[in-house]
């Protein structure tokens, strides 16, 4: 018969061979230390993750696999407590990863260190997909809600209590503001809280939709309408957005002609389809928004006066964010929390220095610039770096419209070109430097190109420009 202590020996070897094969099979990389610091144990895990193997590690100090960051287990071997969360770069790939490490104590003394390591480039892919799924799912809905819209300027609180009471009702609204002030966001907001939120809510940027086709977009046409038209015809936009809401952004440029039609639809609730002979009825609540005076458009005769009082029932205007400097702090950390969340990050906030800064500057490309410029500086941060300072902030001085070079075409591997294809070359050149002088505000750089809003994104089409 065997002897206890033999029994017991052969149940301690049964054990060990049962945690070294979960420790091999689990999916999760982990490393074992020492208490001198000094690798023990790595499993296949890890060494998939890391492209480290055991003779790279095994004998060797804790820092050995670290490209970027600071050892958690020699953290841990220093303060005896765990370490949650910590992010680092590893092995010669620099792999992104999200450490757990924790003391291995036994008998009240401290004989190493476990770490478990997370593949933050899986983890932002599965974060994609689910951000994909659920882009899928908010175009069948408005996205954002009154909840959304952050800062504490009177100025905005008056217009979001504005906006409030129009969700109380169908009447037509006119969002009027510059670009990037927030009036898609308010136009989702007022669809949200609306008895309409269950039904379809459609954004139609006029500016983007080329004229032609600008008209069959919002009402839909007949079946042999016109060449090219689509068998069995097709639904427009308002027929789309029937009992729900349709959002016409950018609505002064739209074509005098189509607004004529779109004022029936104001007027008669009922669109008429291109060769169509029968109105159709819809029931629609119409929101619209423009950055530029349409009362000046109406003088000028680029804007029927009729439609604009029929939108201007209930106008709201948004403040630039130049207005609104109290609230610059408020919406960078809505935006930190923000990236946080889709780069995987944890950034803590931004010091005094780098928000002067923010403060300081005109932002002529207001909300939307800011999100640019914060998402830009975390961007340019170190996976170790915790708070955002001045020399992570890009340069943002140009928003005047200056262009930094003079524009300059490369003719070092000249071929024979027509004139018509030598003006395109420079075209898109001076395009691309203008936008990039304005942070990308497409409404300021048709002002220094002058050209209309409309022309300027059929040329950013065209050139294949971002």
């Amino acid at each position: 018969m065997m002897s206890d202590t033999m029994l017991n020996v052969k149940n301690l070897k049964e054990v060990q061979s049962m945690l070294v094969a979960v420790f091999n099979a689990t999916q999760d990389a982990i490393s074992v230390v020492d208490k001198n610091g000094i690798g023990i144990m790595v499993n296949p895990a890890y060494t998939k993750i890391t492209g480290l193997s055991e003779k790279d590690v095994l004998g060797k100090p804790a820092t050995v696999d670290i490209a970027e960051g600071e050892s958690v287990h020699m953290k841990v071997l220093a303060t005896k407590k765990p370490v949650k969360g910590a992010l680092l770069k590893v092995g010669p790939n620099r792999k992104e990863v999200l450490v757990n490490a924790a003391p291995i104590i036994v008998d009240g003394e401290l004989i190493g260190s476990v770490g478990v390591l997370h593949d933050i480039t899986e983890m932002n892919k599965l974060s994609e997909e689910l951000r994909q799924a659920k882009q899928i799912i908010r175009k069948l809905e408005a996205k954002y809600t009154f909840d959304d819209i952050e800062g504490n300027n009177p100025e905005l609180l008056n217009a979001v209590e504005k906006a409030k009471k129009a969700a109380e009702t169908s009447v037509t609204v006119l969002l009027i503001g510059e670009s990037g002030t927030g009036k898609e966001i308010f136009a989702h907001a007022i669809h949200n809280a609306s008895d309409r939120k269950y039904k379809q809510f459609v954004r139609v940027n006029c500016a983007a939709i080329p004229q032609s086709l600008l008209e069959s977009e919002l009402f839909g046409y007949e079946e042999g309408a016109f060449t090219g038209a689509k068998k069995g015809g097709k639904k427009g936009l308002f027929e789309e957005a029937n009992g729900g809401t349709i959002f016409l952004d950018e609505i002064a440029e739209i074509n005098v002609e189509t607004q004529a039609k779109l004022l029936r639809v104001l007027q008669e609730k009922e669109i008429m389809k291109i060769g169509g002979i029968k109105p159709i009825s819809v029931d629609v609540r119409v929101i619209a928004a423009s950055n530029v005076d349409l009362e000046n458009a109406v003088k000028q005769g680029k804007f029927r006066k009729d439609l604009y009082y029929r939108i201007n029932m209930y106008p709201i205007k948004l403040p630039p964010l130049k207005e609104r400097r109290g609230d610059i702090e408020i919406l960078a950390k809505f935006f930190i929390k923000k990236y946080n969340q889709e780069y995987g990050r944890n950034i803590e906030g931004i010091d005094d220095e780098a928000l002067e800064k923010l403060m300081e500057y005109d932002w002529p490309g207001n909300v939307r610039e800011l999100e640019n410029i914060i998402g830009r500086a975390i961007i340019n941060m170190k996976i170790t770096d915790k708070i955002i300072e001045k020399r992570h902030l890009p340069k943002f001085e140009l928003g005047d419209g200056k262009i930094s070079a003079p524009l300059d075409v490369d003719f070092s591997e000249w071929q024979p070109m027509t004139l018509d294809e030598l003006i395109e070359k420079v075209e898109k050149e001076y395009i691309s430097r203008v936008l990039k002088s304005c942070n990308s505000n497409k409404t300021q750089a048709a002002k220094i190109l002058n050209i209309s809003l409309r022309n300027l994104y059929y040329k950013l089409e065209k050139y294949n420009l971002k």
